[in-house]
């Protein structure tokens, strides 16, 4: 059976000082896409602690493989976040991010990462490093999922986060990292350019806009409805997950899929958006990260290629 790979931090958020919850930006997204029946291995570096333990039984009870060598850090990282009137978070990092080696898993269908472990180093040089000795034969996918509180040097962070979109085929991206990124620039102008560099398909969030993308046929969107927002935590990671699943489903991932990728036609592209769209929508519904499960997903979905069910307010 065809696997995917996700590389990248795990750690445990606590949510007001109060609660704890399991996350972690890649995280998210190998829990979401294994929730939807997904085969996922998940490389990471998280400690024996207490923490870690939690982060292990949880990903074993969702059925995330955790790569050997993943649970060797001196302590597990934590994220504190502070939840806003509208469901907004912020977050405070407590973190050690270093990878080793080449993961002992069998060759992914495709390889994602993301936010801090694209810039924090000494991890993020080893996440370029297997990125490009993933790239031939699998889809390489990218969500920067800027956290500027973990950042040292922005002009450093910002050509990573470059150097990462010329080497991805997918690239979801809000238009908050953007305009960190590039304050200048209007959000869609940044993603245009970005699908220029080399991407097949750029999806930019917009928060109560909805979403775009752009790809070699043009450019999409599906608008965004109201939801009910508890907090936007994980929010971010199920529009990821809801595009990733969607174009597994049509066989479009896998380096011997990276021309037909390339030809993606806008309603196919439309249609992978409205699903990454009700994925985030019953995100925002629930505290914490709790990405919804394949029921849950075709329930709202049905068929999963219509336009007719809701996006989410403030979702992405």
């Amino acid at each position: 059976m065809a696997r995917g790979l996700v590389i990248g931090e795990a750690l445990i958020d606590i949510v007001d000082g109060r609660s704890a919850h399991v996350g972690g930006s890649p995280l998210n997204v190998a829990v979401g896409l294994a929730k939807l029946g997904r085969g996922v291995d998940f490389l990471t570096h998280i400690g024996t602690d207490a923490h870690g333990r939690r982060i292990g039984d949880y990903l074993k009870n969702v059925g995330v493989h955790l790569v050997p060598g993943s649970s060797d850090a001196a302590h597990t990282s934590t994220a504190m976040a502070t939840v806003a009137a509208d469901g907004s978070a912020t977050y405070e990092f407590d973190l050690d991010w270093r990878l080793e080696g080449t993961p002992p898993v069998p060759p992914p269908l495709f390889v994602h990462t993301g936010s801090i472990a694209a810039v924090r180093e000494p991890g993020c040089l080893a996440v370029a490093a297997l990125l490009d000795a993933y790239r031939v034969s699998a889809t390489v996918t990218f969500d920067p999922n800027v956290r500027p509180s973990v950042i040292v040097d922005r002009d450093q962070a910002c050509e990573r986060i470059d150097n990462l979109v010329a080497r991805a085929d997918v690239v979801k991206v809000s238009d908050e990292d953007l305009r960190w990124l590039a304050p200048d620039r209007a959000p869609e102008d940044t993603a245009r350019a970005w699908l220029a560099c080399g991407p097949a398909i750029v999806a930019l969030t917009q928060g109560a806009r909805g979403a775009v993308a752009f790809c070699a046929a043009g450019q999409t969107g599906v608008p965004a409805k109201p939801v009910d927002v508890v907090d936007t935590v994980g929010a971010g990671d199920a529009f990821m997950v809801g595009l990733l699943d969607r174009l597994w489903e049509l066989s479009l991932l896998g380096g011997d899929r990276r021309d037909e990728l390339r030809r993606i036609g806008l309603d196919t592209l439309t249609s992978a958006l409205d699903v990454a769209a009700m994925a985030s929508a019953l995100t925002v519904a629930r505290a914490g990260a709790d990405l919804p499960d394949w029921a849950a997903l075709q329930v709202r979905t049905q068929p999963r290629v219509s336009p007719d069910y809701p996006g989410a307010h403030g979702a992405y």
